[in-house]
């Protein structure tokens, strides 16, 4: 079995707890193959303001990562990448921001914000409400997603069901995503024919990001790059439930997952 985390923070993200040598030696230990660091690329600063960001550390990553590969490259691959976030709010800012990144292996795609209805209101930040308000937050969250599968300029979107981590999570309750399957097929018949795949989020060993519904409709549409990510920020999570995760993808009719090299897909056999 082959093993690979394709999403994973250091602290050249603001959220992160390690840095990419104890990730790295994190994911020796968890016995993993391979490791891509995607630390958080966004197009605002985070916090109540939203204020646009023209401006990323790309000389930390690549310091950071230097460092790792000269610790534990000879134990594991590590790969680079990033996870590009909020894109959709400025596809301008995105390129932007991108455009002095060094050679990397991966892009996540990724939404974090509660779409234009919601004024971009961080996830994060839901208000414990009813089902309405949960379903206007997906709906308007899903339109900001479907903008950057348009867009296109990344390999996979990541944790598609992410409301749900913080719906669920922070409050108790049970959404799903059963009224919004439309719009999550819609985004599939978008990115699948452009050659660009999903995530399969293990959140850390919470509820996966998409869980096994979707995980199928994807694979029914014809979808067949996805990754498997712990989305970790410190090293006890790097790794997480990637095993566990690596079953549902084959219960769910994959037969490979994915992992990448400058940018083009390489499939792992589960």
């Amino acid at each position: 079995m082959y093993l690979a985390d394709y999403h994973v923070h250091s602290t050249c993200s603001q959220d992160g707890r390690q840095t990419m040598a104890q990730a790295a030696q994190a994911a020796v230990d968890a016995g993993l193959d391979e490791l891509c660091l995607t630390d958080h690329v966004d197009t605002v600063y985070w916090g109540p303001e939203q204020k646009p960001r023209w401006d990323f550390d790309w000389d930390a990553v690549r310091r950071q990562f230097r460092q790792a590969q000269e610790q534990w490259g000879h134990r594991i691959t590590l790969r680079l990448g990033a996870e590009l976030g909020e894109a959709a709010m400025s596809f301008q800012r995105a390129e932007h921001l991108m455009q002095n990144a060094p050679p990397l292996d991966f892009v996540i795609g990724s939404v974090h914000m509660a779409g234009k209805k919601f004024h971009h209101k961080d996830l994060y930040y839901i208000e414990k409400a009813d089902e309405a308000y949960y379903d206007s937050i997906i709906d308007s969250y899903l339109e900001d997603v479907l903008a950057l599968a348009r867009w296109g300029k990344f390999q996979v979107l990541g944790h598609l069901t992410l409301p749900l981590r913080y719906i669920n999570e922070n409050y108790g309750e049970h959404m799903t995503f059963a009224h919004h399957m439309d719009q999550v097929e819609e985004i599939f018949r978008t990115i699948i024919p452009k050659g660009l795949g999903i995530e399969c989020n293990t959140n850390r060993g919470n509820e996966p990001l998409p869980g096994a519904d979707i995980l199928r409709l994807y694979r029914r549409l014809g979808g067949e790059i996805i990754t498997l990510g712990s989305d970790a920020h410190r090293p006890a999570d790097v790794g997480c439930f990637i095993r566990q995760r690596q079953e549902l993808l084959r219960e769910c009719g994959f037969r490979y997952f994915t992992t990448f090299t400058g940018g083009k897909p390489e499939f792992k056999e589960l």
